[in-house]
């Protein structure tokens, strides 16, 4: 997405506030949709005709937990198993001498504005009903980064009721609309454009969601550091930040050392042989301690998020022959729940811009950058290899052990792959695709995130993935092959 020019978040944000519409893209590693959004107090008959003609989704509205449970909107299920756990509530419609069988425009327009009156109360609704209402969580994307946290949000800085109405943007043909043509409609109806990770960014940049609690010294084993206990104000978790060197010194620092660490009691505490993280922890207070500044975040988000117990029954899976990440979807967990807004902003809090990461997962560099954080390099933290594999190592592949590492970016394999993508690209771009090099692992294949293969592109993604990997394989012949993910 990086060739599109999205909107400013506050043009959007002045949009909202008077009643249009604005188009919201989803992470290309999430969901990659866009939605159409706008405060639900301005949902007017014309709009919401306007939405369900032109969007051809689902029409639903996104309110905060505690407008949910004052309105008695129970969850659709009591065990949410959808994948990016979307939290539906049974359908309503709002009983109203005006509505009829709730499914007209001007029907679903007076549902939706009646969710979002203050005074409304449970009894105005019928269940079911035509309009699907979404439980945002609370903090909204900077918990949980999805169309109905980032409706939510919007709605509240453009100083309306906290609930927007939204709606998924399908293609002619019935698919999922991309990219390229979103900004084709965002163009022919003028309306906003913008990406939830820019709505992240303004959020992290304006908001502060977490405080000090208590500052103290802690000598290790590894050498002596300041600890600095967190809390936040949207969860009861408590984070840690082990701090080498004064931190007036390290804000000055052109890049500083920084270890982002999850908590992992049986790797970390009882050195499980299962996970490598106890070793990647002890190495990377060596390494920061060795180099005499840094910074290491012990977050609590035991077993990738999912929690202790989930994790070993995640371990009890896997004496089943099920592999790492399998074993967290059986237990209908994504691979990786974590998420790096919290942990961004303590590493802001304590004055850092520029930081040296120390990980194995390329991945963790996106989602640090996507909370205004500029990750000037990544390097290895050496580990042991495991016999049993890993629920809360650094790599999420799939097919890959999640002990296995990348390559540093500093790796002259590096220039050679991004130097023969450059040459290509405008090509790729030129019919709707694009291409990101996500990694290179040590046995010199390369892990791309592809961009394209949209309703309205030619180029499908086998096709795309296909002409990528000749090219590179062509001008690097180093490389073994390319998977994208």
């Amino acid at each position: 997405m990086s060739s599109f020019n999205f909107d400013s978040i506050e043009s959007a944000i002045e949009d909202i506030r008077v009643g249009k519409l604005v188009i919201v893209i989803d992470d290309e590693d999430r969901e990659n949709e866009g939605d159409f959004i706008c405060a639900a107090e301005k949902a007017t008959p014309e709009l919401v005709n306007f939405i369900t003609k032109e969007a051809r989704g689902l029409l639903c509205v996104a309110l905060p937990h505690d407008r949910a449970k004052a309105l008695g909107f129970e969850p659709m299920t009591p065990s949410n198993s959808s994948f990016h756990e979307t939290n539906f509530t049974i359908s309503v419609d709002a009983k109203s001498p005006s509505v009829t069988t709730g499914i007209s425009a001007s029907d679903r327009a007076i549902t939706i504005q009646a969710i979002a009156n203050p005074g409304s109360k449970a009894s105005d609704f019928a269940k079911p009903g035509h309009i699907f209402p979404l439980i945002a969580k609370d903090g909204g994307t900077l918990r949980r980064v999805g169309h109905t946290e980032a409706s939510v949000d919007l709605a509240i800085l453009a100083g309306c009721e906290p609930v927007s109405a939204l709606c998924e943007i399908l293609s002619s043909d019935g698919s999922m609309a991309r990219t390229p043509e979103l900004f084709s409609l965002s163009k022919k109806w003028n309306l906003k454009l913008i990406t939830i990770k820019d709505l992240v960014a303004y959020r992290v940049r304006r908001e502060k969601i977490i405080h000090r609690a208590v500052e103290t010294r802690l000598p290790t084993t590894f050498g002596d550091f300041s600890l600095v206990g967190y809390e936040t104000d949207i969860d009861d978790k408590n984070h840690l930040a082990l701090i080498k060197g004064n931190l007036s010194d390290l804000a000055k620092q052109p890049s500083v050392l920084v270890r982002v660490h999850s908590q992992c009691a049986t790797g970390d505490v009882f050195h499980s042989l299962r996970c490598d993280c106890g070793d990647q922890l002890a190495n990377s207070l060596s390494i920061i301690n060795e180099a005499g500044y840094g910074v290491l975040l012990y977050m609590m988000q035991e077993g990738r998020g999912i929690g202790l117990i989930n994790k070993l029954k995640a371990y009890k899976l896997q004496d089943e022959g099920f592999d790492t990440v399998d074993a967290n979807t059986q237990l209908g967990f994504k691979p990786d729940l974590r998420d790096y807004g919290i942990g961004a902003q303590i590493l802001l809090d304590l004055g850092l811009k520029n930081i040296k990461l120390l990980t194995n997962n390329p991945k963790k560099v996106v989602g640090l950058e996507g909370y205004g954080l500029n990750v000037t390099e990544h390097t290895m933290s050496e580990s042991i290899n495991t016999k049993f594999g890993s629920v809360v190592g650094d790599v999420e592949e799939k097919d890959a052990p999640l002990h296995e590492v990348y390559l540093p970016f500093t790796d002259e394999i590096y220039t050679k792959v991004q130097t023969a993508l450059d040459e290509i690209r405008p090509f790729l771009q030129s019919d709707g695709g694009d291409a990101e090099v996500i990694g290179i692992k040590h046995d010199k294949s390369v892990i791309l995130k592809l961009i394209g293969a949209c309703g309205s592109c030619p180029m499908s993604t086998a096709t795309l993935k296909n002409g990528v990997e000749i090219a590179i394989m062509r001008a690097v012949p180093e490389v073994i092959r390319v998977d994208a993910i």
